[in-house]
C-alpha cells in the first residue's frame, strides 16, 4: 500500500491507526487506496505485536457431583484453548445452588473488568438484577441453558424450550393408534422462582400444542404430578395405573425409569431430557424411549466463540442462536451396556 501511494510505511500505518501528523493529501491519497483494494486490519497480527490479552468471565453453578453443569465446562475449556494463543483467558465464577451464593457471587463480579460475560441464569429476580447490572458496563454479554427475554441486547445460545417440548409431544405419540393415558411429571426443586421452571412450563406449553395442532391423533388424556426434585418416595404405582406414556420435562428422567424398572412396570414409553450417564443405563435398558438433547457442552463452546467474535474481531453475530434438536435412542446412543 505505501508502494502504491508513494509514501514511507510509517504514513501508512498513521494513517491506518489514526496517529501522528499527516498530511490531508496523503490521508486522501491512503484511504481511496483503501477503498479500492478493500484493505482490513489484521486484528490477529496486532493483538499479537502488542501481546493484547482479552479476559471473559464465566458465571455458572458450581459443578461437582451435578453432571449437567460440567458439561459446559468442557466445551468453554475447549474454546478457551483453541483461542489461548489470541490473547483470550478465561476467569470462572462458581455459585452453590442458592440466592446467597448467587448475589455474593455476583457482588464480586459487578466489581470486576472484563471484555465479555458467559451466563447461565438460574435464579430468576436474582439474575434479572444482575443483568441489569451488569449491562451497564457495555460490554458483550451470552446466556446458555435458559433465556431472560425480558433482557434486551443479550444473546442466548440453547434450546427453544416451546420446540423441545413440542418434539416431546410428537414422540410420545409416534405410532400410537388407539387412545392413550399420558403422565406428565414435573420434577421440582425447593427454590421454585428459578429460570429452570420457566424451561420446564415452556415445554409442556410446547407439548401440549402438538396434540391440539394434530388434529388426526387418536385421543390422548393427560395427567400433571409435581414431585420434589430430591425425594423418590413420593412416587407410587398408583401414578401409574392405566398409564401407558411418560413425559418428563428435565433431565430427572433416570428417577421415574428406575421406578418403572424397580416396580416391574411394562408397556410405557418414556421421554425426557439430556445425555446423563443415569438417563443413558435406563435408555439403554429399554426403559426410557427417548431423549431429547440441547448439547450444553456446545453452549459453552460456542458462547466462548461468540464473545470472542463479537469482542475482539468485532464481528457481527446473531444474538440468537437456537440448539438443534437431538433425539437420542438405543440404536443412535454412543455409550453402550
Amino acid at each position: 500500500m505505501a508502494k502504491i501511494a508513494n509514501v514511507s510505511v510509517g504514513t501508512v500505518d498513521r494513517i491506518i491507526h489514526n496517529r501522528g501528523q499527516v498530511s490531508e493529501e496523503n490521508i486522501e491519497k491512503v484511504n481511496a487506496i483503501i477503498k479500492e483494494y478493500g484493505y482490513t486490519k489484521n486484528i490477529f497480527a496486532s493483538n499479537l505485536a502488542f501481546n493484547k490479552k482479552f479476559k471473559f468471565a464465566v458465571f455458572l453453578p458450581k459443578n461437582k457431583n451435578i453432571e449437567y453443569w460440567q458439561a459446559p465446562i468442557i466445551g468453554i475449556k475447549k474454546a478457551a484453548e483453541e483461542l489461548a494463543k489470541f490473547g483470550v483467558i478465561i476467569d470462572y465464577f462458581f455459585f452453590d445452588y442458592n440466592t446467597i451464593s448467587f448475589n455474593d457471587t455476583a457482588s464480586k463480579l459487578l466489581e470486576l473488568d472484563y471484555e465479555g460475560l458467559l451466563f447461565a441464569p438460574i435464579f430468576y429476580e436474582e439474575s434479572i438484577s444482575f443483568l441489569k447490572e451488569y449491562k451497564k458496563k457495555n460490554i458483550p454479554i451470552v446466556m446458555i441453558d435458559s433465556n431472560l427475554q425480558e433482557i434486551d441486547g443479550i444473546a442466548y445460545i440453547g434450546q427453544d424450550s416451546y420446540q423441545s417440548g413440542y418434539l416431546g409431544g410428537k414422540l410420545i405419540s409416534y405410532g400410537i393408534k388407539t387412545e392413550s393415558n399420558v403422565l406428565i411429571l414435573k420434577i421440582t426443586r425447593n427454590v421454585e422462582s428459578t429460570t429452570r421452571t420457566n424451561v420446564f412450563l415452556q415445554r409442556i406449553k410446547g407439548f401440549y400444542s402438538y396434540f391440539k395442532e394434530n388434529k388426526h391423533l387418536p385421543k390422548f388424556n393427560f395427567t400433571e404430578i409435581s414431585i420434589k426434585y430430591d425425594t423418590e418416595k413420593q412416587l407410587t404405582k398408583d401414578m401409574f395405573v392405566g398409564i401407558d406414556c411418560v413425559f418428563v420435562p428435565n433431565s430427572r428422567v433416570h428417577v421415574i425409569a428406575k421406578f418403572i424398572k424397580d416396580n416391574n412396570l411394562k408397556d410405557i414409553r418414556v421421554v425426557g431430557y439430556e445425555l446423563l450417564k443415569q438417563n443413558l443405563k435406563f435408555l439403554n435398558d429399554g426403559v426410557i424411549d427417548f431423549l431429547i438433547h440441547q448439547k450444553p457442552e456446545d453452549q459453552g463452546y460456542l458462547g466462548i466463540n461468540h464473545l470472542y467474535k463479537k469482542s475482539v474481531l468485532k464481528e457481527p453475530v446473531e444474538d440468537i442462536h437456537y440448539m438443534p434438536l437431538e433425539i437420542i435412542v438405543q440404536e443412535n446412543c454412543t455409550i453402550k451396556k
